[in-house]
């Protein structure tokens, strides 16, 4: 196990997950990221987006009592973008 830990430039903790992880479901994939909104409820944005699509990051932000980025970052999530076509 320490040789195949080397080999491959792993630690030893790392390759036992692995091969429990492999005997356990057959594969060693990772779950995918998981998106978690914290403060902005998702479907209350999207909403507002819909009714207001002029609206500015900065005026999403007053009406969801967030900052920007925290907008900008949700619309990235719900893969909104605000150019227009």
């Amino acid at each position: 196990m320490k040789e195949t830990a080397k080999t491959f430039k792993i630690g030893t903790t790392t390759l036992k997950t692995w091969i429990r992880k492999y005997d356990e479901t057959g594969e060693i994939k990772d779950n995918p990221p998981k998106h978690t909104f914290k403060k902005i409820d998702p479907a209350k944005l999207e909403q507002y987006v819909n009714e207001h699509p002029d609206a500015y990051l900065s005026e999403m932000a007053t009406r969801f009592n967030c900052s920007d980025m925290a907008i900008s970052k949700a619309l990235r999530k719900l893969k909104i973008t605000r150019k227009k076509s």
